[in-house]
């Protein structure tokens, strides 16, 4: 029977063979991953793609203990699918706030560029947010 070796599961994740482990320890994985009789792990494509998922769950702000509670509610197989929505739905909306927050910084960004740019285009650069000039000791004596 063919699978994949932790170090290829490695290389298509783009995890560290100790952050596979630390997924499977910690119980992230949709299916116990099988195991050869000399004790090394065999991966299947499943487990790449349910890996695959979660990196994105977890790129996307989703803390484990909600990775792990999505993985415990898919394990115990068809009559919870409400819940996995649910939990779904509630990251979905987080990454959405996220996302609007995000965009508001890239307006401010992007003005602020605009602003640089016409500046620098004018030729009056050097009055842009400068730094006030430094004081000197006798004056801040007085």
């Amino acid at each position: 029977m063919g699978g994949l070796s932790i170090g290829q599961v490695a290389e298509r994740t783009g995890l560290s063979v100790h952050a596979l482990r630390f997924y499977e320890r910690e119980g992230l994985l949709a299916d116990q991953v099988r195991r050869e009789s000399n004790g090394r792990r065999v991966y299947t494509e499943d487990d790449v793609e349910w890996l695959d998922m979660c990196i994105k769950f977890r790129s996307s702000g989703m803390p484990l203990d909600t990775i792990r509670k999505y993985t415990d509610l898919v394990r115990q197989g068809p009559g919870n699918e409400a819940d996995r929505l649910a939990l779904l739905k509630s990251h979905q909306d987080y990454v959405s706030a996220q996302i609007a927050e995000l965009n508001e910084c890239l307006n401010v960004i992007t003005w602020k560029v605009g602003c640089y740019q016409e500046a620098l285009d004018a030729g009056q650069a050097d009055c842009l947010w400068t730094a006030p000039p430094a004081r000197d000791e006798k004056s801040e004596a007085s």
